[in-house]
């Protein structure tokens, strides 16, 4: 049986559009390295801040 990983040890990153921390997604899983912001209205706002 798999073993549940509580939220405060799932990698972390800082958004570079909203400051804000975000957590690691299972749909991130492959591409984690890549992943640079939080939502996609904050990859959209990337070139206005």
């Amino acid at each position: 049986m798999a073993r549940t990983r509580s939220k405060s040890d799932l990698p972390t990153k800082i958004c570079p559009v909203c400051q804000r921390p975000f957590t690691w997604r299972k749909k991130w899983a492959d591409c984690w390295d890549e992943v640079k912001y939080c939502s996609e209205r904050c990859r959209r706002r990337r070139s206005s801040v």
